[in-house]
């Protein structure tokens, strides 16, 4: 059955794109081999791209040389099963929030399971840890080079992941060279994922404000650049509204806050010495430290 939300936990769904409403709202399918996910097999979780709760973990994972992503177990109690209207196949959605997902097939002996979940990629997101069943939040922030970010904020309470990436440009998969010329548009950021029961995006967001410098423009400390720019790039009205209101309320403390609030766009990883950084080389961040603001 699926789980009644409460208008708190519809304000924090994802702000879906008119391609990801088509298909997560409006039912549509994205074309064959053209997904995200269709030949991806980093382990860890899919996620719903609206909700964000967790419907899949990698090891369910096969390629069944369809066009989509193929798996053959959900996360238990994650996706509902409802028959089309023609009683021909059977539509899967999201057990929480009822975000179309694809379809389900039974009997095709793919794997032992004999089962096969069609997904649509631009309904999931995917999170380099497994998780248990729960909703998760996203949030994006940019302060500076993205391995101190990454540092302070993997340490926290509920915090799942913490991958290290590029956003807010409009150059499609970066590289790390190309970012640091300054052209792309994009700033270094910190894609942060946690277990919605353990955290909140306002103590996340707090602590970012706290472990860099919001004043500073074009820069972090020692590391010149657009990329490396303070940014706040939210993913529904509700991280907006907070963004705002914490950032007010530094400026009534008499800061010159230059952290913008933006709309997110598409995040791309960094590279994957880029990841767990400091965590992996023993060493402490050269820009970031603690400041209390709050």
């Amino acid at each position: 059955m699926e789980k009644e939300m409460t208008s708190q936990d519809r304000s924090s769904y994802n702000d879906l794109t008119a391609a990801e409403s088509k298909v997560i709202i409006n039912k549509s399918t994205e074309y064959p081999f053209t997904g995200l996910y269709e030949k991806f097999n980093a382990t860890g979780t899919y996620l719903c791209k609206q909700c964000g709760s967790a419907l899949y973990h990698s090891d369910a994972k096969f390629d069944a040389q369809c066009g989509w992503p193929s798996f053959d177990e959900e996360v238990a109690g994650a996706v509902k099963r409802i028959k089309d209207a023609d009683g021909m196949r059977t539509e899967i959605v999201c057990a929480s929030c009822g975000g179309h997902l694809g379809h389900v097939f039974e009997g095709e002996r793919f794997t032992a399971k004999n089962t096969r979940h069609c997904v649509n990629s631009v309904s999931l997101d995917f999170v380099p840890a497994v998780l248990p069943a729960g909703r998760y939040g996203t949030a994006l922030f940019a302060g500076g080079c993205f391995w101190g970010v990454e540092y302070f904020l993997q340490k926290e309470p509920g915090v799942v992941s913490v991958v290290s990436g590029y956003t807010g440009g409009n150059v499609k998969n970066p590289s790390y060279r190309e970012v640091c010329t300054g052209n792309t548009g994009h700033a270094e950021t910190v894609k942060v994922t946690w277990d919605l029961q353990k955290n909140s995006y306002e103590k996340l967001l707090k602590l970012f404000l706290e472990i860099h410098d919001p004043t500073q423009v074009g820069r972090q400390g020692p590391d010149i650049g657009d990329q490396y720019r303070s940014e706040i790039f939210y993913k529904n009205s509700e991280q907006k509204k907070v963004a705002e209101k914490l950032l007010g309320m530094l400026t009534a403390k008499g800061l010159r806050v230059a952290t913008q609030v933006t709309k997110a766009s598409d995040f791309y990883p960094a590279e994957e010495y880029h990841q767990d950084y400091y965590f992996r080389n023993g060493k402490l961040p050269y820009c970031h430290g603690y400041t209390k603001r709050f």
